[in-house]
């Protein structure tokens, strides 16, 4: 079932809540001892709930010109030389003051361009309340006009696309998958994502957001192109008459792939029609559905080829895909050839997502869903609860928006389609329902997980998505998986800012800590549950955030306190981050207890934090 919301005009909604939002002052919140409205007109008082912690500072004096003005607008004039030494003497005299009130090591950062002066605190980061006596004690020098902290900015992402507002399913409260926070932590970037579907049809809201492709279609009359399997992945239509297919009824083309396609990865922030859920990945599209459907013998050679693999007879894929979505299904047992194909493609690091079937029935009749090693998708309504047509059972992995277009036509998925019966017509926007809508939800949540985590084997992708979702919030009978998946939970455990640390044989540390200029910071990791000794090839997966990581020296502590370096420090690396991963062999040292991330900061002049680390046994 289809509707068709190209006709209509867009609702301008997500414009007029944006400005309420922004409409309305926040109120200050004022941490113990409270501070006197005279000096908390001259801190930025406010900004402490922003964050759980401060290091860094930003602190304008008045210029002498006798403005006297507490804003910063009104003192950023002051950047002449002479100004300037004399507010660097002045803040020397401040900090050393601060400095023995406190009990706190601090320092001169850096001038900025507005005339403020830049402060870190080296070694620890100041909760909300010392950092507000922070702010009060630089403030009792009554040439000091204003104070703020300097606070980290992250995306925070609600996408302008003319659609948002029907795409429910993205972040309503009730069912939707919690999708703009985990947009604050990754996008897909990086990360290919294999559409074994009917095709692709041109849509400008996926112009540039596919790669590649192959049409595995091998018969000609179901293939619709002439020549059975090609390299043009064009969708043909679906379309065919009454009694063609060994159905009575017949069917106009349902451009089913790009539908799916749009709902993992359209163009978003473009002011125009969806954004998918992982807007930043690319979509191989493979064509394994035309006239009647697919055979099951294309299907598997497909599976192979999408995730990197060989296939007599067909060019190997330059773009080998790290997700598999698989929104196609039909009766029985899971079967040798569907399950060696799968088999084959998790042995690459490839996770196959596939929909659970929408005959109302337990999924154990339904292949591949049945399948071992594959996330199987139930599709839940718009107000949780199973969609009439899911299938259910002990072998659901998870569940997802699938929508119901019976209850209301906006109540369906929205993605990218085609306005044409037979072949090929102008480009549309079509709401449609069913698990093949669920499971690209969850296709692009591993894109975002693996943009995020790209060492995470199938296992663990499987893992950290049941480890991370909600409580289904209607009703399922029959079982819908571990529950809703929840994007902004998923992501975050990957680091993106709290929550678990993925399950399995990964063990990680998503807590922040700060590595002070020219000192030293540690994180440690807790194993548990290993026996013997860690692995040959211990992997080590480290992300730090730092503006001049030349400057880091890191090494590895092992339980016992034998070390490995896994980076040296050096001057003539200016690039900023580290985001990599390391091999260790830790054959000689115990795997459970206490390891150590270890890291120096060699040369003056920069700062940063440990983000997330990882070890992989």
């Amino acid at each position: 079932m289809r509707y068709d919301l190209s006709a209509r005009t867009p609702m301008r909604v997500l414009a007029a809540f944006v400005l309420a939002a922004c409409s309305g002052a926040a109120a200050a919140q004022v941490y113990d001892p409270p501070v006197p409205a005279a000096v908390a007109a001259r801190m930025n008082l406010t900004a402490l709930g922003a964050q759980s912690g401060f290091d860094r500072f930003i602190v304008y004096y008045r210029d002498g010109s006798g403005n006297g003005a507490a804003l910063p607008a009104s003192v950023a004039a002051s950047t002449a030389p002479a100004a300037r030494t004399a507010r660097l003497q002045a803040l020397g005299g401040d900090l050393a003051r601060v400095s023995a009130a406190l009990g706190v090591k601090l320092a001169h950062v850096r001038g900025l361009a507005t005339g403020g002066e830049l402060v870190g605190v080296q070694g620890q980061r100041l909760p909300p309340a010392a950092a507000q006596r922070f702010m009060t004690q630089m403030l009792a020098n009554p040439d000091v006009a204003y104070v703020e902290p300097d606070r980290r900015m992250t995306i925070k992402m609600v996408p302008n696309d003319t659609y948002w507002q029907y795409q429910w399913d993205y972040y309503e409260t009730t069912a939707g998958m919690n999708l703009p926070a985990a947009w604050d932590i990754a996008t897909g970037s990086g990360v290919a994502v294999a559409v074994l579907d009917t095709g692709i049809t041109a849509h400008s809201d996926l112009a540039g957001q596919t790669v590649g492709g192959y049409d595995f279609i091998s018969d000609v009359a179901t293939a619709r192109d002439g020549n059975g399997r090609d390299s043009n992945p064009n969708d043909e239509g679906d379309w065919f008459a009454a009694n063609e297919c060994g159905v009575s009824y017949s069917s106009n083309s349902s451009w089913h792939g790009s539908h799916v396609a749009g709902t993992i990865a359209a163009l978003a922030n473009n002011a125009k029609g969806i954004a998918g859920v992982a807007f930043g990945a690319r979509v191989v599209p493979v064509r394994v559905l035309g006239k009647c459907g697919g055979m099951i013998s294309d299907i598997a050679d497909a599976i192979i080829w999408a995730s990197g693999g060989g296939v007599s007879g067909v060019p190997a894929n330059p773009n080998p895909a790290k997700v598999l979505n698989m929104s196609l299904g039909g009766g029985g047992a899971c079967g040798v050839t569907f399950q060696s194909a799968i088999n084959s493609a998790r042995s690459r690091g490839t996770t196959v997502v596939v929909a659970a079937g929408n005959e109302n029935q337990n999924v154990s009749n339904s292949s591949p869903a049945n399948c071992t090693g594959v996330i199987a998708v139930a599709a839940l309504d718009r107000k949780g609860n199973r969609a009439s047509y899911s299938n259910f059972g002990t072998t659901v992995d998870v569940a997802a928006p699938g929508g119901d277009t019976a209850a209301s036509a906006y109540d369906g998925i929205l993605s990218t389609l085609n306005a044409g019966t037979t072949t090929q017509g102008t480009e549309n926007y079509v709401f449609y329902q069913g698990t093949s809508m669920a499971t690209p939800h969850v296709a692009g949540l591993v894109a975002l997980m693996l943009s995020r985590s790209p060492s995470l084997s199938p296992d663990q992708v499987e893992s950290t998505l049941k480890a991370n979702v909600r409580a289904i919030p209607g009703i399922c009978s029959g079982g819908c998986g571990a529950g809703l998946v929840d994007a902004g939970k998923t992501l975050a455990a990957l680091g993106g800012g709290g929550g678990t640390p993925p399950p399995g044989n990964v063990f990680s540390s998503g807590t922040d800590v700060v590595i002070p200029d020219l000192g030293s910071a540690s994180s440690s990791i807790a194993v548990s549950g290993r026996s013997g000794n860690a692995p040959s090839a211990l992997k080590v997966y480290v992300r730090i955030v730092h503006s001049y990581r030349g400057d880091l020296q890191i090494d590895l502590v092992a339980p016992g306190g034998k070390s490995f370096r896994l980076k040296n420090a050096s001057s003539t690396d200016s690039a900023a981050n580290v985001d990599t991963s390391y091999t260790v062999n830790a054959s000689t040292v115990t795997a459970n207890s206490t390891w150590q991330l270890k890291v120096a900061d060699k040369y003056s002049g920069d700062t940063g934090y440990i983000d997330l680390w990882s070890l992989t046994f």
